[in-house]
């Protein structure tokens, strides 16, 4: 009777513990209300770093308890819960690194060295570990067989003018393939970073789609990075003719250079 009830007790606080986890990740939805700014297009954001430094109490307040959550925690949780959990954080601890050096730096590439870059730096703990935000990206979220999410390239966010813009809310599991999709939709439709040149006859893409290209072979059916160009035509291209050559694949590409400024209301 006393070993039932131990691991009634023992299963009740795992319980309990696991729960007792903000998934809503309000403290994060806060700040991100009150320090990102959509354009007037509503498809780049700046951020508010001054605010930021301000409110450094309530941002550690938030890495806390991401870094507080074990591995035991996070392996009972929902594959939309666990994702969303990363996407927050690396966005937040990308926060978290640029406030080190505010307003000293003009790009977060400042914070890395000849041998080693920022998203390298082992700087915050999370599931028990000393991380990266490399780690996250490419060891947790990108990891083959785990989430195939292709779209979080749209999501996490690298604090630079040439990124998908950090949106204005947190991710939350609850919403998380509309958030993705609504991620996407902006920064494809952003014609700074992706568009359709008329004169050479080319779709000017960002250089994402170059580095991570080979992440979308595959999904919805993609044969080649081409066929996400191909769906979201109409964000591309306001001909109508040019947008079935678009989806057809018959438009070729060119990588944009990548702008890696500060992404800061400020500047």
């Amino acid at each position: 009777m006393g070993k039932i009830l131990f691991l009634l007790i023992s299963c009740f606080w795992m319980t309990a513990t696991a729960q007792a986890f903000d998934h809503k990740h309000s403290d994060w939805n806060r700040l991100l209300r009150e320090n990102v700014h959509w354009d007037s297009k509503g498809v780049a954001s700046t951020v508010d770093y001054r605010s930021f430094l301000r409110q450094q109490t309530e941002l550690d307040r938030y890495l806390d308890g991401l870094s507080g959550v074990t591995q035991k925690d996070y392996a009972a949780w929902q594959k939309p819960q666990q994702l969303v959990f990363l996407i927050n954080a690396y966005n937040a601890f990308t926060i978290k690194l640029i406030l080190s050096k505010y307003p000293n730096l003009e790009s977060i590439k400042d914070l890395g060295s000849f041998f080693s870059s920022p998203w390298e730096k082992r700087f915050f703990s999370l599931l028990g570990k000393q991380l990266s935000l490399d780690d996250i990206e490419h060891g947790l979220i990108r990891q083959p067989g785990v989430f195939d999410e292709p779209r979080i390239h749209a999501a996490v966010v690298c604090a630079s003018i040439g990124c998908p813009g950090l949106r204005d809310e947190a991710f939350v599991f609850e919403k998380i393939d509309a958030q993705l999709e609504d991620s996407l939709r902006r920064f494809l439709f952003d014609r700074s970073r992706n568009r359709y040149n008329a004169e050479t006859d080319r779709l000017e893409v960002s250089k994402i789609f170059d580095w991570y290209g080979d992440d979308f072979i595959d999904y919805r059916g993609y044969t080649s990075v081409s066929g996400v160009f191909g769906e979201y035509a109409e964000l591309l291209a306001d001909n109508k003719a040019v947008q079935l050559r678009i989806k057809a694949g018959e438009v070729p590409l060119e990588f944009l250079n990548y702008n890696w400024r500060l992404n800061d209301s400020h500047k």
